[in-house]
């Protein structure tokens, strides 16, 4: 069998570690204690801005945030200077894409020191709210091409058979509810659609990308910088 072809799955994943990396922060101040209540052993890795929130999440709940970590602190890179690469590492990327029964993946994990990760809640830098802005220049549309967010809604949403991979604050409450009838753990259906809207939502992000870039004249990339 290919080391990289799936058998066996779990219709029930216990969700022990998520990734939160979020630009929208609607609702998780409600989220994240929910999903501790059900499960207060569960292990939160995130990057900045989201960090900081969430620790003061934790703080006002008055929440111990001994599981909550930073992504630098976890993979042992520190974030670069302006936050351009947080999660593109190969730590990462192992926890969402390795498979349970897969024993060359489990391997693996235990070779880098790696995670599962079961769960990735990502939302991406307001690309159509930044290039919508009647100042907007080509580098600042840029700049709002987020990069990390994108990978890591692909893997997790590839990986249904094992990770939740969550766009939407709406499915908040759904997830949350799945967990407490399913004693901490996620069903495979509640996984696969998350995994549809989850591809929708990049495609539909991709699509406004492409979209400005083709009607962008040459002429304005060339007054955007001095060359």
């Amino acid at each position: 069998m290919a080391k990289n072809v799936v058998d066996k799955i779990d219709n029930l994943v216990k969700i022990e570690t998520i990734l939160v990396s979020v630009s929208d922060k609607f609702r998780l101040d409600k989220f994240i204690p929910a999903i501790l209540d059900v499960n207060p052993k569960v292990r939160i890795l995130s990057t900045g801005g989201t960090y900081l929130t969430i620790k003061e999440i934790l703080n006002k709940e008055k929440i111990l945030d001994a599981n909550l970590y930073q992504v630098s602190d976890y993979t042992g890179q520190p974030e670069t200077q302006g936050g351009l690469v947080k999660t593109l590492d190969f730590k990462i990327y192992l926890g969402l894409l390795t498979e349970t029964y897969n024993q060359a993946h489990q391997d693996d994990l235990k070779r880098t020191g790696a995670a599962p990760i079961d769960m990735v809640v990502v939302n991406l830098y307001p690309f159509k709210e930044t290039i919508a802005k009647s100042d907007v220049t080509c580098e600042l549309a840029r700049g709002n091409i987020d990069i990390g967010g994108p990978t890591m809604i692909r893997a997790s949403a590839k990986n249904f058979i094992r990770v939740a991979s969550v766009v939407d604050p709406s499915d908040y409450t759904s997830i949350v509810e799945s967990m407490e009838k399913n004693s901490g753990a996620l069903n495979l259906e509640l996984r696969f659609k998350l995994a549809q809207k989850a591809f929708d939502h990049t495609a539909d992000y991709d699509r406004a990308i492409a979209d400005y870039l083709k009607n962008m004249a040459f002429e304005q990339v060339q007054s955007c910088y001095k060359i």
